[in-house]
């Protein structure tokens, strides 16, 4: 099935309010790329949840460089995925999450002397792959930008545009393969649903549906 590597969250994490179905109880890692440490202390939506800030390498995917070329830093955030988010993400995706240690890629840039944040990425992983999914922000929840990575065809990726965690993202009846191999097609879709869920539940501001 689906390895979820993710990365990414746009408009800055404090845009973000308390997820849909987080568990408060989530233990969050976060280490900067940055040279601003402090800039990792607003990363934590939930106020139960524990943060560590720690400076580190930049190991900010080069495929995640590419698809934010106006950003001029990164932050790498790290957050587990509940066990409970776990078993509701893999129902409703059909994908299998292996690896509940989520990753996401804060841009920032610093054009003008001001610092803001210009996206989030999340890396998925289908059919043998390496995908990027780039976020936005929208009412405080992440909403794909675009899907990037391998030659998947334009017409194809365009379809998760402006997609959310409330968007259908069926394959074969919201997804079409559009001159993609059908498996990758089908692969892709699956793991984009479940990244797309998880960002949501992790950073997404709470609503009712």
């Amino acid at each position: 099935m689906n390895k979820i590597i993710t990365t990414v969250v746009l408009g800055s994490l404090t845009v973000f309010g308390a997820a849909c179905s987080a568990d408060e109880t989530a233990t969050n890692r976060a280490t900067t790329s940055d040279a601003n440490p402090a800039a990792t202390t607003t990363a934590n939506t939930a106020t139960t949840n524990t943060a560590a800030s720690t400076a580190t390498t930049d190991d900010t995917p080069a495929a995640v460089r590419a698809a934010l070329p106006d950003a001029q830093s990164f932050t790498t955030q790290h957050k587990d995925i509940p066990a409970a988010t776990v078993s509701s993400i893999e129902k409703e995706s059909g994908a299998k999450i292996t690896d509940i240690d989520h990753h996401s890629y804060l841009a920032f840039s610093s054009a003008g002397g001001a610092r803001r944040q210009v996206g989030a990425a999340t890396v998925i992983n289908a059919d043998g792959q390496d995908f990027v999914v780039v976020y936005d922000s929208k009412n405080g929840s992440p909403v794909i930008r675009e899907v990037r990575g391998g030659n998947l065809a334009p017409d194809f990726r365009n379809q998760f545009k402006g997609k959310g965690h409330d968007d259908a993202l069926t394959f074969g009846k919201d997804i079409k393969s559009i001159g993609t191999p059908e498996a990758t097609a089908k692969s892709i879709t699956t793991a984009v649903k479940s990244d797309v869920l998880a960002m949501q539940a992790l950073y997404g501001a709470a609503h009712s549906h």
